[in-house]
Parts: structure tokens; sequence; C-alpha cells
């Protein structure tokens, strides 16, 4: 039935505990990968909501605002904050720079 196994006990029993490690090896690699599943969808669904209005501020005293952008704009700079819609209408008013990729001004209805 099984031909091509050695015919000797003692190389069959090292076949045999060989195996029983790479089964332990493969469980345990199984087992890291599942945890590591989990961990990542735990934080998938934990993530904050993306804002629906995003500031992006200047550099130095104060952080002025310089631009407003809709809440997924990829054109968004890492100096920024997240602000309620009227504070995104008050900021485009009293003039400060609307994104050109994003938008927000025509999103808020803004004209000028």
């Amino acid at each position: 039935m099984f031909d091509d196994l050695p015919p000797d006990l003692a190389r069959l029993l090292t076949l045999r505990v060989w195996h029983a490690m790479w089964l332990q090896r493969i469980d345990t690699k199984i087992a890291a990968l599942q945890k590591r599943e989990a961990e990542q969808e735990q934080g998938r669904n934990n993530r904050p909501q993306e804002p629906d209005w995003i500031v992006e501020l200047g550099i130095g005293n104060g952080r002025p605002p310089i631009e407003v952008h809709a809440g997924g704009c990829y054109a968004a700079g890492k100096r920024r904050r997240p602000v309620p819609r009227d504070e995104a209408r008050r900021l485009l008013t009293s003039g400060v720079r609307a994104c050109t990729h994003c938008t927000p001004d025509a999103q808020l209805r803004i004209l000028d």
C-alpha cells in the first residue's frame, strides 16, 4: 500500500516525529495569521469616522487656517483638523482658500 515508506521501524518513527513537528508548526502559523486578521478587522471596525469638513492649518504662531477641504479630499495636508459644517462655511466666507480638488465651496453652495 505505502511502498515508498522506509522498511525499518526506527526510520518510520523518526518520520512520524518530523511529521508531527511540521503539523505543529503549520498549526501555530495558522493560529498567528488568524489572530492577525482578527486584529486588523477589529482595527477597521474601530476606526473613527471620516470628518465631513477639514481645515488645513499653516505653519507658525497660532497656525492659521490656509485651506478648507471636504472630508475625503486626498489633497489635504498633514496639518489639519476636522471642523463642523458651519465653521467650514464661516472660514470660506472669511477668505480662507477653498481646495480646487474637492471644491468645498461648491458643496457648501457658497458663491463668490
